[in-house]
């Protein structure tokens, strides 16, 4: 079965969710365009301009598109101007498979690789994990340790080291038991060590605010969102046998638009703008009214994200810098 990103933009777009999964959290407004991609449609669909729901919804449902149902041209034209790339399967579980031994101390924790040197460049078709028995750890809670582990994907795009749906390189749909996602492993613990509904859910909530990343392009970054919260439903539906309820799925859209956030890496802030300037020394000239006048910019406020335990936002560039 091959993934189309349009169902599931109509299907929440039926629940009146569109609007919500938009959302920028800094800015209080809808998340932009940030690509040249779709200036045939019209200006509404200008890069600096934001995505609004009945631009990307009944008769325009067909707009955003993963990247395997992308145009060759269109992809190459993006990879040349933003760098934009898909990562294949097999590199994502790589490292991935590499985070996990830092953290266990041990190698082949979620999953073996069993593939020989000359397979590396193989078809993503041939890449089939073997996932492990059930995870141990050394604790009997170090597995809400490991849930609880902050985790970040930079440039996220689609978010393949985040979760893993489906194929980046195909479409096509992955079962749950061989998905290799930093998310995808965390909710496995969470379905290995939880016995009832309530404690199933406090955890798989805990997991989400434990996940991170932000993307440039705005087209990526909602397809980012969407295959997030499309991953709850799956994960809940083998679970508990069920879909979703509305107010559930509120609440994992109000952390996925905190902690899946359009940013420009190089400057902090949304894209095509500059940081506002919190502080400005007024100068002598200011006083005399003869300061020279400037061409005004686009300045926005730097990033914001969400700190789940402290209950409080942040600037994400304050994280970087205290690291």
């Amino acid at each position: 079965m091959v993934i189309n990103i349009q169902d599931d933009i109509l299907h929440l777009s039926s629940l009146g969710l569109l609007k919500r999964i938009l959302q920028d959290k800094t800015t209080k407004k809808n998340i932009m365009w940030a690509t040249d991609a779709y200036d045939a449609l019209g200006k509404e669909y200008s890069r600096d301009e934001e995505i609004k729901p009945e631009l990307i919804s009944g008769l325009n449902a067909g707009v955003i598109k993963t990247r395997a149902r992308k145009a060759m041209e269109q992809q190459s034209d993006r990879t040349k101007a933003h760098g934009e790339v898909f990562t294949p399967m097999w590199v994502c579980n790589m490292m991935n498979n590499h985070l996990d031994e830092v953290w266990f101390g041990r190698p082949d924790v979620f999953n073996k690789d069993n593939r020989q040197s000359e397979q590396i460049n193989a078809p993503a078709e041939r890449f089939i994990v073997e996932p492990t028995e059930h995870i141990d750890f050394k604790k009997p809670t170090d597995w809400k340790k490991y849930v609880d582990s902050r985790r970040l994907e930079i440039t996220c795009g689609e978010a393949p080291y985040l979760i893993s749906r489906y194929d980046v390189e195909t479409g096509e749909y992955i079962p749950i038991p061989e998905r290799i996602g930093i998310l995808d492993r965390k909710l496995r613990v969470v379905n290995e060590n939880t016995v009832d509904e309530k404690e199933w859910m406090e955890w798989v909530i805990r997991a989400y605010q434990a996940t991170y990343g932000y993307e440039f392009q705005g087209d990526n970054l909602l397809i980012a969102r969407v295959n997030l919260l499309m991953t709850f439903e799956d994960y809940l539906q083998e679970r508990l046998r069920r879909k979703p309820k509305k107010s559930e799925l509120r609440r994992l859209i109000n952390i996925i638009d905190w902690n899946i956030w359009q940013m420009d890496g190089l400057t902090g802030t949304i894209p095509y703008s500059k940081a506002q300037e919190q502080y400005r020394q007024m100068s002598f000239l200011d006083m005399l009214g003869m300061e020279k006048e400037t061409e005004p910019e686009n300045r926005q406020p730097l990033c914001r994200i969400y700190d789940w335990r402290s209950e409080d936002s942040l600037e994400f560039n304050s994280l970087k810098k205290n690291s």
